[in-house]
């Protein structure tokens, strides 16, 4: 591998991942946003959109990422340039997207049994029902917005996706304050919209999901880019064989990804019972991370978009090119992030919380965050690569592993018993991560080893 091609696929890389990491900042940044405004009425207001948004969004990801099978498989037809399969592929991946966005739909807005067994007292559980009848609406479009992105992402066209969600976030603080306040004393008068309070942010973000959807529709559909791969020239019946591939694929996909996001989640309900100090400094350190990893995150779903066009050419020299490139890379930038981390943790907690014990907490844990860098990326750098060879499973069933048969028994042990002595508190819980970590990238790149070595030998005997 020469100089000259490493930083030619380091570029292509970089072109995809600039985009999407701004797109995934910007998703991000959808609930702090609701947040903010929702604060800014009353602590009930909040609380309402807090408990809601944490029972919608496990179904949100698990939605999105059994939706990003899209991804590979128009990657892999592309690559393979079988141009005329993108259609029907992206089709196929729409109604499935309708079918889960409207069971998505019945889930949210049933869920308030789940406010009565959590026992949220009455006058929250009014106010997060309405919270949650609102964004149920929203569900269908999350669906079709996401497999829109796919479908521009996995042909290299991810900056209409950035600018669309940039434009999205603007409409979201607007469309907030019109369902918060209500619409009688602004020019949309005629609306009728009462003022809702937090409750409202709920309804804005199935506005603001309807509005991308229909805005992303329209560009794939006239953009001249997308002339060879146009949607909708004729009616596209549901086409049960395909759609039942691209769930068979996603949904192994929104499972890793509920593994992951429901271990470190459970760690904020375990440690709860240590006070209100340990929580909010474990939120602090967990908020930083959680924003540092969608840079990781964004690398793996353009490696995921590489690997798959490698994948559909049948060439394994462009898999292992693009593996290799980029690992490295993941590992240059989560170790840039770790130095980060190290060196300025202390300033960054004191943006958090004035509160010294509080700060003081969450720069004891970020040096946890500092040790587990490097494998946070390289797990999910090599979970990228193997959803482009489409191999979902094994990401999967590792990650269950990792995370629910390592790091949260071993935090549990170290954090709450004496079994290894003293309990560690939240530090315990952390090292439990760190291990978990670890454990994952350590099996995923094992996994991905073994996946190369295997397609080599395949397309070999083929030859």
């Amino acid at each position: 591998m020469t100089w000259a091609n490493y930083w030619r696929e380091l570029r292509a890389l970089s072109m995809l991942t600039g985009p999407i990491l701004i797109s995934q900042f910007s998703q991000a940044a959808y609930g702090l946003i609701d947040t903010i405004m929702a604060g800014q009425v009353s602590a009930l207001d909040l609380a309402a959109v807090a408990v809601g948004a944490g029972i919608w969004l496990p179904l949100f990801l698990l939605t999105t990422g059994t939706l990003l099978a899209t991804t590979p498989l128009v990657a892999e037809a592309r690559g393979a340039g079988d141009h005329h399969r993108i259609p029907h592929i992206t089709h196929q991946a729409l109604w499935l997207a309708l079918l889960v966005g409207v069971i998505g739909l019945f889930v949210v807005r049933n869920a308030t049994p789940v406010l009565a067994w959590l026992d949220v007292p009455l006058e929250l559980r009014s106010a997060t029902a309405l919270y949650l009848e609102g964004v149920s609406w929203g569900m269908p479009a999350v669906g079709l917005f996401f497999v829109l992105r796919c479908y521009c992402e996995a042909q290299d066209r991810p900056v209409p996706v950035m600018v669309i969600s940039l434009a999205g976030l603007v409409l979201n603080v607007f469309a907030n304050a019109l369902f918060i306040y209500g619409s009688d004393d602004t020019f949309l008068a005629f609306l009728n919209i009462p003022a809702m309070g937090g409750p409202g942010c709920g309804w804005a973000t199935s506005v603001i999901m309807w509005t991308l959807s229909a805005i992303m529709l329209a560009y794939v559909l006239l953009a001249p880019s997308f002339n060879p791969v146009r949607l909708m020239r004729k009616w596209a019946p549901p086409h049960s064989a395909q759609i039942k591939a691209t769930a068979a694929l996603g949904f192994p996909i929104g499972l890793a990804i509920f593994f992951e996001v429901s271990s470190f989640s459970i760690v904020a309900l375990l440690i709860s019972p240590l006070g209100a100090t340990t929580v909010a400094g474990h939120q602090v350190a967990m908020s930083i991370t959680s924003m540092i990893f969608m840079i990781p995150l964004s690398l793996a779903i353009a490696l995921t978009i590489r690997i798959g066009q490698g994948y559909g050419a049948h060439d394994i020299n462009a898999i292992n090119h693009s593996r290799r490139v980029g690992l490295s890379a993941t590992t240059l930038v989560a170790s840039c992030t770790a130095l980060m981390l190290l060196l300025f943790r202390e300033p960054i907690a004191a943006v958090y919380s004035k509160d010294l014990d509080v700060q003081h907490l969450a720069v004891q844990l970020m040096l946890f965050a500092v040790v587990y860098q490097v494998a946070d990326a390289l797990q999910v750098g090599a979970a990228g690569c193997l959803r482009g060879l489409q191999d979902t499973r094994s990401p999967m069933l590792l990650t269950l592993i990792a995370y629910w048969l390592v790091a949260i028994p071993f935090g549990y042990i170290a954090g709450s018993t004496e079994l290894l002595g003293k309990a560690w508190g939240a530090p315990g819980y952390w090292a439990g991560l760190v291990l978990g970590l670890t454990v994952a990238s350590i099996l995923l790149n094992w996994k991905l080893g073994r996946q190369v070595k295997t397609l080599r030998q395949r397309w070999h005997l083929r030859k």
